[in-house]
């Protein structure tokens, strides 16, 4: 294991196709939200001992669905004891429109890990935005923060575009090299 953990909250299961994707790229272990908004203690023991944390949620109605946001407040008692301090941080998201208003959920998974004293990793993957390009490019959805993900409403998880995925694993690849860097 690399030290790193993916830990999301997926609604309908197109999160948790995302979250394997980034997970194979980092090397990581999943740590899923339950619908809940919680996660086990076992859980929280490993993000406390983890290298990089990488959050992962829907954007519902402009930001994170409110599963993720009980388990960012449970946080407090890791940022009080600061234990998160000075770990790598990265986040992706995805909705059902092309834009849906993504960034203000990786607007919120940085200020998280701001909160937490973290470092932020970026996507550091140019946009696919010639005319040339497709829905099969890597960040074809033009992000920076982080992966951005369109998941059709619907349709299930298997008909996310190739592309959005490709990114996602890229971006697992990259925060396990930026973890590797800074250990």
């Amino acid at each position: 294991m690399s030290g790193i953990y993916v830990v999301y909250f997926s609604g309908y299961g197109h999160t948790q196709r995302v979250a394997e994707y980034v997970a194979e790229g980092a090397q990581a272990s999943l740590i899923a939200i339950d619908n809940n908004g919680e996660i086990t203690e076992q859980d929280w023991e490993r993000l406390n001992s983890a290298e990089g944390i990488i959050f992962g949620a829907p954007t519902y109605m402009g930001n994170v669905p409110w599963q993720f946001k009980k388990f960012a407040d449970a946080s407090s008692k890791v940022w009080f004891s600061r234990l998160w301090h000075n770990k790598v941080f990265g986040g992706f998201t995805n909705s059902a429109s092309l834009n849906g208003d993504k960034q203000n959920t990786l607007i919120f998974f940085q200020t998280l890990a701001a909160q937490h004293g973290g470092i932020w990793v970026s996507l550091g993957i140019l946009p696919s935005n010639t005319t040339a390009a497709t829905r099969e490019d890597l960040n074809n959805l033009g992000g920076s923060a982080g992966p951005l993900v369109q998941s059709p409403s619907d349709a299930g998880a298997d008909l996310i575009p190739a592309g959005d995925l490709a990114t996602a694993r890229q971006y697992g690849v990259r925060v396990a090299e930026i973890t590797a860097r800074l250990k």
